[in-house]
């Protein structure tokens, strides 16, 4: 791809707008036109992390100075000394970055500005015709590496077992302040702001028909960009849904027991929030609140960023994921110093959970909503919550096994739900 890509409409745009005029002002027209194009470049991008970064890593790592053990014989404090250190020192002898870093340099990956922000992202066409446009965005303490094992299961159906026709050209973007995408340097980089950049950047690729799909953060993104009609959206697909009605949000809040007229599926539900609030929710509370405080220790240790992502929800990586896939994505927050810019996000929607259906205001969205639930999720959407949540609830489906890194655990259940998700919302051929 040439690193400056110009629409061909805007190119018989100048032609035409020049012929009328004189050459002086003819040629300021270009200039100024040809300026234009220019911030909107898509520009090719390849990672190349110099050896002495992954040197400066493995020091710090060996330079470690570890606290005491813990004082109980559980997690319930956070990351016992002993598993911990057993994964930091295979961080610090065995992993090996560059074999990730050889992945991702296979994909086709890009950068445009876009609202004054380098965003960064990887776009990988099907092969196969007709194939429906799809951009998935990540969470926190998630990255694009989330995603990569969803890729060629959509890009490439008939490999997996699906059809032709159930295939996706594939745009996986980096959030503002997360991997090599730009970090912020003002406030306002919300989840509606994000969504307002996604559509532009589908609209730079030329997509005038896609989907949206989010789990975490992309979430409350592919939900914004269904709230706002994003210009091509034709529906969105999420594994973290915003079901929790008002009156249950404000029982949870007051740390009363659950209301006796929940049915069972919704009972389980609240005691999942309830527990996750009130044990499992510090990160968040805390980046939501002081983000630049906890930045100076994620960003100076190695370890101390390491303890922190694996402790994610009461050590759900660790649990469902396989060990180097995780340093894989924490080793991206560490080289790319985004542990802090990544944390303000939380900062930015302070005070508006991504499960509240009034936070995140589903009654406004009237495109299609497809929701997957997975088990060892935050919590179970019950589809009552959903349907009373979302008022074009076009597909509901409960997974058998997963979590809440679905992408990652379970690409084989996620891509089987995109693709009977999406069905009915590809173009009539």
């Amino acid at each position: 791809m040439n690193s400056q890509i110009i629409n061909p409409d805007r190119r018989r745009f100048l032609g035409i707008a020049a012929a009328g005029l004189a050459a002086g002002a003819a040629q300021l027209l270009l200039s100024r036109l040809a300026a234009a194009s220019a911030s909107e470049a898509i520009r090719p991008f390849r990672i190349d992390i110099p050896q002495g970064a992954l040197d400066d890593l493995r020091r710090r790592i060996a330079e470690t100075r570890w606290p005491d053990k813990e004082t109980v014989a559980d997690g319930s404090q956070g990351n016992q000394l002993a598993t911990l250190q057993k994964i930091v020192r295979h961080w610090g002898t065995d992993y090996d970055w560059r074999k990730i870093e050889a992945r991702l340099n296979a994909l086709p990956m890009f950068m445009t500005e876009i609202d004054g922000l380098d965003i960064h992202f990887i776009h990988v066409r099907s092969r196969h015709e007709n194939a429906l446009p799809l951009i998935v965005t990540h969470g926190w303490p998630g990255s694009i590496i989330e995603q990569l094992k969803i890729i060629d299961p959509l890009t490439n159906p008939t490999a997996h077992g699906a059809d032709a026709s159930d295939a996706f050209h594939l745009v996986i973007p980096s959030l503002p302040g997360f991997g090599f995408s730009g970090k912020p340097k003002e406030k306002g980089w919300n989840p509606d702001r994000i969504a307002r950049a996604w559509a532009e950047l589908m609209r730079r690729l030329g997509y005038t028909h896609y989907v949206a799909q989010g789990g975490d953060w992309g979430s409350p993104v592919s939900s914004a960009m269904a709230r706002q009609g994003a210009a091509g959206l034709r529906g969105i697909h999420i594994n973290l849904p915003a079901t929790v009605p008002t009156e249950i949000a404000a029982v949870l809040a007051s740390g009363k027991p659950a209301p006796a007229d929940l049915s069972d599926k919704e009972r389980a539900a609240f005691n999942a929030l309830d527990l996750f609030y009130k044990k499992y929710r510090a990160y968040g509370a805390i980046m939501g609140t002081r983000p630049q405080a906890i930045g100076y220790g994620l960003t100076d240790s190695p370890v101390g960023l390491a303890a922190w992502i694996f402790d994610y929800n009461n050590g759900e990586l660790e649990r469902r994921l396989d060990r180097d896939d995780v340093l894989d994505n924490i080793t991206l927050y560490w080289l790319t110093n985004s542990a802090t810019s990544a944390a303000r996000i939380y900062w930015e929607t302070a005070g508006q959970s991504i499960v509240l259906a009034a936070a995140q205001k589903t009654s406004e969205i009237s495109l299609p909503v497809a929701v997957s639930v997975f088990p060892h999720e935050v919590y179970r959407a019950p589809e009552s919550w959903a349907r009373k949540a979302y008022r074009n609830l076009a597909y509901f489906n409960e997974i058998e096994k997963g979590g809440h890194f679905a992408a990652w655990e379970q690409p084989a259940l996620l891509s089987s739900e995109l693709r009977a998700a999406f069905r009915p919302l590809r173009p009539v051929q």
